[in-house]
Order: C-alpha cells, then structure tokens, then sequence
C-alpha cells in the first residue's frame, strides 16, 4: 500500500469515528467515546450550556458557518448568525426556523469597524455579553489548480485581521463563568508551519513563529506586510511562501500563530474569568469555498468546532485540532 493509500486510509478511519460520535446527543451527563483500541467507554461530563448560553458565528449565511449554527442550536444555546450580506443572513435563518430552530440574525462585517462596533454595541445592550465567538467567515478565491494572489489584500484582510478584529472587539464582553468563555478559530491545515508540504520554506520564520514564548502582534503583522509587499512587487513567487492557494495558506498561516499567541496572554486570566481559544481544519469540505469539490460533508466539517466550544471539562487552550483530535501546528 503507497503513501496516498495509507493516508487516505487513516482519514476515513478518522472520520468513521467522527460519524459514530456524531450519531450521539450530547446529555446531561454523558456521552460516549472510543479508546485507540476501539473499545468503547462511558465518559460523565456535565452540559454546562443552557439558552442562556450566547454564541456568536460569523460567516453563518452558509456552509461550515451555517451548520455550526444548526449544530449550536439544536443543542439549546441562543445563537446568533451573522453575515456581510443581510439579505443571505435572513434567508439563512428562515431556513432554520422551517427545521423548528430558533436562531437571531445580525449583520456584520468582520472588515469594516463600524459595522463591528455597532454590532458589538447590539450584543451588549441586548444579551448583556456572549459566551462563544467562533470566528468562521473567510473567503478564497482559488479552485482547482488555481494560485493567482489578485485578491490577496482581501483574502489577508477577511481571513486574519477579521478574526482580530473580532476577538479585540468581543473580549471585554466575554461573560465570566466556572467552565470559561470559548473562541473557535476556523483555520486549515494549509496554514501549518511544519507540515510535510505547503510550509514557508524560510527556516528562520518558520522558527520565530513557531516560539510562542517570543511571539507577538508585531511579528505576525509584520509577515503578512512582507506577504502583501512581495505580493505587490511581484517577488512573492521566489519568496518561499506557501505554493498551494498561496493567499489563504498566508492567511490561515497568521490565524494559528494568532491563536497561540492569544492564548498566551489569555492563559494568566484568574479562575472565572478564564476565556479559552483554539483553532481547528475543517478539513476539504464540500462549499463555495472549494468549489464544492471538497472529501467532507459540512456536518463533518463543523462537528469540531462544536465540539471545541462546548467541551465540559476545557482541557485544550492555544491548540491546532481537526477530527476532534489535536495536530501539530
């Protein structure tokens, strides 16, 4: 058996047991999960959400977006779709409420800082805070074999700084509990600084990025710049960069260091107050954003990110994760 063979192997491996555990509800106080031996164990955890439990989802008008929101609402919390476009935003409700969910709809755009600060504002005034962010809307201009970085600008601006954005915005109203606030980070595993294919070939970034310890605002902004430079210049294709949807691999690239370097500073927070950020790979899911040309259905594309923000017993903070399982940045 090749490589390919072994890998492709594993995944649906990975993704029957993903199947097994998504046939069950989570309960008040139990759910099942499974040992490397397949042996199946009974773990007690308590659900810690009620209806008072606010979460927000942007980019929630489709796709990956759209069934975390699904998921979060079938399991009882108040969700709160948003997306650019108010008119997607109210369809994509409607279609909810016709499955017998109720979900609220506002619009934001997660690059323009007005549209932010209002909804921010509208957060406040009528729920008093929120308790989940999970930072899904991107965007990707790429299919197939396709590597052209014309909308870089865009894709850099939506992908990272929106997600930054949205996390300065939303801290002060993260509401203090025993189990913790939760941010969910949607990132790819194109983004990974030591995978196999697909890395920044520049060792002494590479290793930079890869010290949390050292790792600031400054330097991650400052990579991104140098990207969007060489972009303009045209020097970008000799650079190193990543050589697989160059823009979006950048992007996500800047969201996992993000993620890390913000769980760093959120890790001194007292009990109470703690807020817990992660990140995670969909995997290739079948949506606009891949041309529909994806291996993963969009409820196995979400299924982690729901399972990030609603672990009982919070044991992961600062981690890379698909398939519910944790990866190597």
């Amino acid at each position: 058996m090749g490589n390919k063979e072994k890998a492709k192997e594993r995944r649906e491996k990975r993704l029957q047991e993903i199947r097994f555990q998504m046939t069950v509800p989570y309960s008040d106080n139990q759910r099942p999960v499974r040992r490397k031996t397949g042996v199946e164990l009974q773990v007690q955890v308590q659900m810690w959400w009620s209806k008072e439990t606010v979460a927000v989802v942007t980019g929630g008008n489709r796709g990956i977006g759209f069934e975390i929101c699904r998921q979060l609402a079938v399991h009882g919390l108040t969700v709160i779709l948003t997306s650019r476009d108010s008119s997607a935003g109210v369809e994509s409700i409607k279609s909810l409420e016709e499955g017998g969910l109720c979900v609220v709809y506002h619009q934001l755009d997660v690059v323009d800082h007005s549209s932010i600060n209002q909804f921010v504002e509208w957060l406040r005034e009528n729920y008093g805070g929120l308790d989940i962010l999970v930072n899904n809307a991107g965007v990707n201009f790429n299919l197939g074999s396709d590597n052209s970085v014309e909308n870089a600008h865009k894709v850099i601006e939506t992908n990272y700084y929106g997600i930054k954005k949205m996390i300065e915005a939303t801290l002060p109203l993260m509401k203090p509990s025993l189990v913790g606030a939760r941010i969910v980070n949607v990132s790819s595993r194109l983004g990974r600084l030591n995978g196999r294919r697909n890395r920044i070939s520049n060792v002494a970034l590479r290793e930079e990025l890869s010290d949390v310890e050292s790792l600031t605002d400054e330097l991650i902004d400052r990579t991104v710049a140098t990207f969007l430079q060489q972009v303009e210049d045209g020097t970008w294709t000799t650079s190193g960069w990543p050589q697989v949807y160059t823009d979006y691999s950048v992007s996500k690239l800047a969201v996992n260091a993000y993620t890390r370097l913000m769980a760093r500073k959120l890790s001194e927070r007292p009990e109470g107050q703690k807020i817990y950020i992660n990140c995670y790979c969909p995997g290739w899911v079948k949506t606009a954003l891949t041309g529909y040309a994806g291996n993963n259905t969009v409820e196995e594309g979400a299924d982690t990110g729901v399972w990030l923000a609603l672990l009982s017993v919070q044991t992961f903070m600062g981690k890379f994760c698909a398939e519910r399982r944790e990866i190597n940045f």
